[in-house]
Formats: C-alpha cells, sequence, structure tokens
C-alpha cells in the first residue's frame, strides 16, 4: 500500500474489484495527464533558464573579460547567484517529480496493463519522460559561475553600542555587532563561503553597552581584482583600486545605522587583527561635576608601565594565567563641551593590550579618588598583588561611557572613496542632529520644571555610607579559583578512573 497525491491505493488481484479497479485507472490516467503537463511546464521553464545561462562565460572567458567596475561585478555576481538558485530549484522540483512517478508505478503493478491500453504507451515510459536532461552546450558551464576571485582585506567599524549586547556573535544574547556584521556581508554576496572558511580575525570584544570608533576585523571577502587573494599584500597602484570593489560603500548600505565601515585595506594573509594589534586605545568620557581632577590625574599616573592588573579586571582563571599589562598612556583632559554649568571630560588609556572589564574597574578607582572616598595612594596598594592578593568587591564603571577609540597596526592604511567618505558624512551628521534633538527635547522638559532647592534637598537625602576598599569583602584569589576549578576537574575524571580500574581488575 502506498499514497500519492493524497490517494489510498490498495488494488488486489481479486473479481471483486475489476469495477473499482476501472474506477482507479481512470484516475491515475487523470493525475499522468496533470503530470505530463507540470512536466511541459518545467522544460519551458528549464529551456528559459539554460537561455539566460548560455550568455554566462567560461572561466577562460570570464579572465579575460572580468569587469572592471565594481559596482557592475557585485551586480553581475548577485544576479548569477540567482540564476543558479533557479537552476537548482527547477532540478529539485524535477527529482520529486520523478520520486512521486516511482511510488505511483510500484503501487499500480496490478492495473498497470490497463493504464498501458488506455493511453497508448507504457507506464515505464514516464519515467523517461520527465527524467532531466543536461543541456550544457560546449564552451558554457554555468556551475563555474560559483568561482570568485577574493581578497584578504582588513575594515575598519564604528558603533554605537547602546542596543547590542556585545561586539562577538558567540555572546549568547542578540543582537551583536558581529553578527549584524555578517548578515550584511551575506546579503550583499561579499562572504565568500562561510564565516569559518574566511580566515576571520577582530581585534577587541567590547562588552554589552560599549561602542567603537576603531574596532578592526580582517578575513577575506569577493574581489573584482585576479590573482590577489591568496597571497602576500601586494602594492596595488590607484587605478586598480578604483577598480575594485567599493567595500565600505556596499556595505553601510545595507548595515543598520548604528554600525558603519569607515575604511579598508588589503593585508598580507599572515594578519591577524587581534595578534598583529600594536596597541589599542580607550576612551571613557564623563562629566566633570565636583569630581577632584587634581587628584584623579595624580592616581591615573600610577598606571603607567607594566603591572599586574588582576585587581583591575574580572578575573577569568580558567582561560587566563597571566595578568600584566602595559600601559603607555592615562590622560585625563577636557573635551571642551559644556552643558549647564556642567562640563564633559575624557579619560584616553592606551596599552599594548587588556584584560576582560580592566578599563572599566581603573576608571570605578579613580572615581572614588575623585569623591573624596579614597586616596590616589589605593592604586599602588591594589598593584601591589604581593599584599593585596584578593580583589576588594566593588562596581564597576557603567560602559555606556566607554568607547574603543583606535587600534594601532603596522602598515595598515585604511581606503575609503570620495563617494563613500561623503555618503558617510552625512549619515554620521544627520545621526548627530538626531541625538541632538532628542537632548533638545530633554533639555525643554527640564525647563519646565521648577528648580529645586539644593540645600532642602541634600537635608532630606540620607548620605550612602561609602565602605574602604581595603575594608571591602574580597573576591577569591587566582590561586583559589584555579584549585576550585582543579578540584572540579578532578571530580569529573575520578569515576572514569574508578571505572578503567574496576575493568583491568576483571
Amino acid at each position: 500500500m502506498a499514497t500519492e497525491g493524497g490517494l489510498r491505493y490498495g488494488v488486489q488481484d481479486h473479481p471483486m474489484e475489476v469495477s473499482k479497479g476501472h474506477d482507479l485507472v481512470a484516475v491515475l490516467q487523470s493525475q499522468l495527464a496533470s503530470i505530463g503537463n507540470r512536466v511541459e511546464e518545467l522544460e519551458k521553464e528549464n529551456e528559459r533558464l539554460l537561455s539566460r545561462i548560455s550568455r554566462c562565460r567560461c572561466s577562460k572567458e570570464e579572465d579575460a573579460t572580468f569587469p572592471s567596475n565594481a559596482a557592475t561585478s557585485l551586480e553581475g555576481a548577485l544576479q548569477e547567484d540567482q540564476q543558479n538558485e533557479l537552476h537548482a530549484a527547477e532540478n529539485s522540483e524535477l527529482a520529486k517529480i520523478s520520486s512521486s512517478n516511482h511510488l505511483f508505478m510500484s503501487s499500480s503493478n496490478s492495473v498497470k496493463d490497463e493504464i498501458t491500453q488506455a493511453n497508448g504507451f507504457h507506464v515505464e515510459n514516464t519515467a523517461k519522460f520527465i527524467k532531466h536532461e543536461s543541456r550544457e552546450e560546449p564552451g558554457h558551464h554555468p556551475r563555474t559561475v560559483h568561482h570568485f576571485a577574493k581578497r584578504y582585506i582588513a575594515l575598519k567599524i564604528m558603533y554605537f553600542g547602546q542596543r547590542f549586547y556585545g561586539f562577538a556573535s558567540e555572546a549568547q544574547m542578540t543582537p551583536t555587532v558581529e553578527s549584524e556584521i555578517f548578515k550584511a556581508l551575506e546579503r550583499t554576496k561579499l562572504l565568500v563561503g562561510k564565516k569559518e572558511d574566511s580566515h576571520y580575525s577582530r581585534c577587541g570584544r567590547t562588552d554589552k553597552g560599549v561602542s567603537s570608533t576603531g574596532q578592526v576585523i580582517s578575513l577575506y571577502l569577493r574581489s573584482c581584482l585576479k590573482g590577489v587573494g591568496a597571497n602576500s599584500k601586494s602594492e596595488e597602484s590607484t587605478s586598480e583600486e578604483k577598480c575594485e570593489i567599493d567595500y565600505v560603500k556596499v556595505l553601510n548600505k545595507v548595515l543598520p545605522k548604528d554600525i558603519r565601515v569607515l575604511g579598508w585595506c588589503p593585508v598580507s594573509t599572515d594578519f591577524h587583527a587581534r595578534f598583529s594589534c600594536l596597541s589599542r586605545e580607550y576612551r571613557y568620557l564623563f562629566w566633570k561635576g565636583n569630581l577632584d581632577i587634581v587628584a584623579m590625574q595624580e592616581a591615573a599616573k600610577k598606571f603607567i608601565g607594566e603591572h599586574d592588573f588582576r585587581n583591575f579586571c574580572k578575573m577569568d582563571a580558567a582561560n587566563v594565567n597571566n595578568y600584566k599589562r602595559h600601559i603607555t598612556i592615562f590622560d585625563i583632559s577636557s573635551s571642551n563641551k559644556r552643558f549647564s554649568d556642567n562640563e564633559l571630560w575624557a579619560m584616553t588609556i592606551r596599552g599594548s593590550a587588556f584584560l576582560w572589564h580592566q578599563v572599566r574597574c581603573m576608571v570605578a578607582v579613580l572615581f572614588m579618588i575623585g569623591q573624596g572616598l579614597e586616596s590616589p595612594n589605593i592604586v599602588d596598594v591594589l598593584l601591589d598583588t604581593d599584599n593585596t592578593w584578593r580583589k576588594p568587591q566593588y562596581n564597576m564603571a557603567p560602559e555606556l561611557p566607554l568607547i574603543l577609540h583606535f587600534c594601532k597596526f603596522e602598515s595598515v592604511n585604511f581606503i575609503c572613496s570620495s563617494d563613500a567618505s561623503r555618503v558617510l558624512h552625512e549619515h554620521l551628521k544627520n545621526e548627530f542632529r538626531s541625538y541632538m534633538m532628542q537632548a533638545a527635547i530633554f533639555h525643554e522638559a527640564l525647563g519646565c520644571l521648577p528648580i529645586p532647592d539644593g540645600s532642602s534637598a541634600e537635608a532630606g537625602r540620607k548620605k550612602k555610607g561609602h565602605i574602604p576598599l581595603m575594608l571591602s569583602p574580597t573576591e577569591p584569589s587566582y590561586d583559589e579559583r584555579r584549585a576550585k576549578l582543579n578540584a572540579k576537574a578532578t571530580h569529573k575524571s575520578l569515576p572514569n578512573y574508578l571505572d578503567k580500574r574496576n575493568h583491568e581488575a576483571n
């Protein structure tokens, strides 16, 4: 018994079933006619697609006439992919019909002869009738359209991190900046193959809410130029670069408005966005208010140089065993922007590399110093990990004002065409105006309120107490964390060890 087209067939060789057999023959004849009509439609569609594909050139001809205009090349590649998808869909439909016909033949052997007499040809001929024949003409290779040129490049990216759950796509929450970038790469057909095959790397892995004006990633992308992809970086002439895809312009057309590509640069295949980076620079914005800037600047100088920063980070004992980092610049200065009676300042921190949440932890301690809650000497105490081997518990500084400002590399000069630069400037100015408009609305709301009496507000508010850092509860030390991890590993492996011993004893 089999199922075909929603009908159930169970024909048996019994005289009582003869009349039913004739009815079944009529039904099968109708279905055969329907299948035949569908096959004719698919044959016509196939001829139409083959006619379009025949206009594609083979790989040798493609090398000789590869488009010099980047936009034309990308558009042509997109059309070629769509043609191949249609061709694959047609083959899939024909395969389904062929499979259905096979089921039909196996379920109707008992009335096969009657169907043959009624139709004038044997049922087995149906398989030949719907069999798909390849019609590749000499010199035409439809499948070669997937052999695109590619090259290894670095992209410089900015993003406003407020709505993102960090940069890396490994984050358990979405959206992330990285996931949006790869959506754009796939949509524009710039990604050749899968992400895992693109030799992808990123410079920094910023946390939830953190922004960047200088993040850098590297990967293989489609190219208009031949012979520059899977090799070392070559010095390209200006005319050749003008023939390349305008990666900045193409990607910015499809990226969300809070992510933008600022430039691109061809790099050698041994380039790694993380490990080739010479230094990273962060900026942290804050309102001056009543902070003691002089005390904060005095304390910030103590961070400069190589130190063990395990008391200024979120410790990852499972993956990190070296907590020494080198800070080259720690500057606190005004940004020359004011609002009412307040002034916007910025901390600029540059170093070779940073630990998890290191910048926000350093900033948090500096804020305590600026508020007069801690002495600048607390930095020396926390950097002395021989005597302060456990980190005091304290809250990190908020993530929103933090910016990954700049990543420095050797001989990497990012390119942005004049057209892409003009569009990018206009977009960023429009976004700036939009946020300024929102700020103006909040400012209008403030103007609708009466000015509060500061003295009465302070008198009625209970001042929050501060526990000095050296008297605060502490987190486990690195050695204690490692001991706990080792104990867990031993506990997991012990049953396997005992089972193996018992097996050997038996």
